[in-house]
């Protein structure tokens, strides 16, 4: 029996490694390249840095996320706060402009109620009254809410399907005939007899506009219960601004 000869000779393959000696190496030159790391988002290959590859490595990757934009987020401030311009200036129109014959859907003041609006006439019927009374202001704004709160039970009371928010919009517009007469007011102010007679216009004209939105055919023979109440909160108003 003969004693095994040597192995055969290894050929190495193109992707294997290949032994040379120490003499040989002097004549070898070249680099080992960097492995490329790389992440599919969405099929787009993006190449990590060190630092995101070691923070998802240790179960830190969710501090690399992005939230997508919400398109509800980009919308206009206006838009953002609920606040409809030419809304607010059509119920201005038709709160001015009370009589049916002009053609104006004034339910839409009494259907439609928005905050900003009666908010802003207030607002701005508060800053005409500051002429040496400024405590008005604050004062005005309260008559507003819970005026219109009594306004409101009382409508409940005698029947009527009306919400508090439509109360508090219409009789919050309904004051601007009284910001209509306020620059008549300092041109008349000394003929007593013609001041007092724009004072009572313009009084009955921001009732009627408010009574005539809010005191629907539901409450039938008991439309005077409503109106006068209404009438009552004008000329306190009216009062406050005047100072009388």
């Amino acid at each position: 029996m003969q004693p095994p000869g040597p192995p055969p000779a290894y050929s190495p393959t193109n992707g294997d490694f290949t032994f040379v000696s120490s003499a040989d190496a002097e004549e070898l030159s070249g680099s080992i390249a960097a492995p490329d790391v790389k992440l599919n988002l969405g099929g787009d290959f993006i190449k990590e840095s060190t630092a995101t590859t070691f923070l998802r490595q240790r179960g830190y990757g969710w501090l690399l996320e992005v939230e997508d934009d919400d398109p509800e987020d980009n919308k206009p401030l206006l838009e953002e706060l609920d606040i409809d311009l030419k809304d607010i200036y059509y119920k201005i129109r038709c709160v001015l402009m009370p009589m049916p014959s002009l053609g104006f859907n004034r339910q839409v003041v009494r259907d439609n109620p928005d905050f900003w609006g009666p908010l802003a006439v207030v607002l701005f019927f508060s800053m005409i009254s500051l002429y040496g009374q400024f405590r008005v202001v604050s004062w005005i704004i309260t008559i507003w809410i819970f005026g219109s709160l009594t306004i409101f039970l009382l409508a409940r009371v005698l029947g009527g399907e009306v919400a508090y928010g439509q109360v508090l919009g219409v009789i919050g517009y309904s004051l601007l005939p009284l910001i209509v007469i306020a620059p008549i007011l300092l041109v008349v102010g000394s003929f007593e007899l013609v001041s007092t007679l724009i004072k009572l216009f313009g009084v009955f004209w921001a009732a009627y506009s408010a009574a005539s939105l809010l005191v629907g055919e539901e409450f039938k023979t008991k439309k005077p219960l409503l109106i006068y109440p209404i009438f009552l909160l004008y000329i306190y108003f009216l009062s406050l601004y005047t100072g009388v």
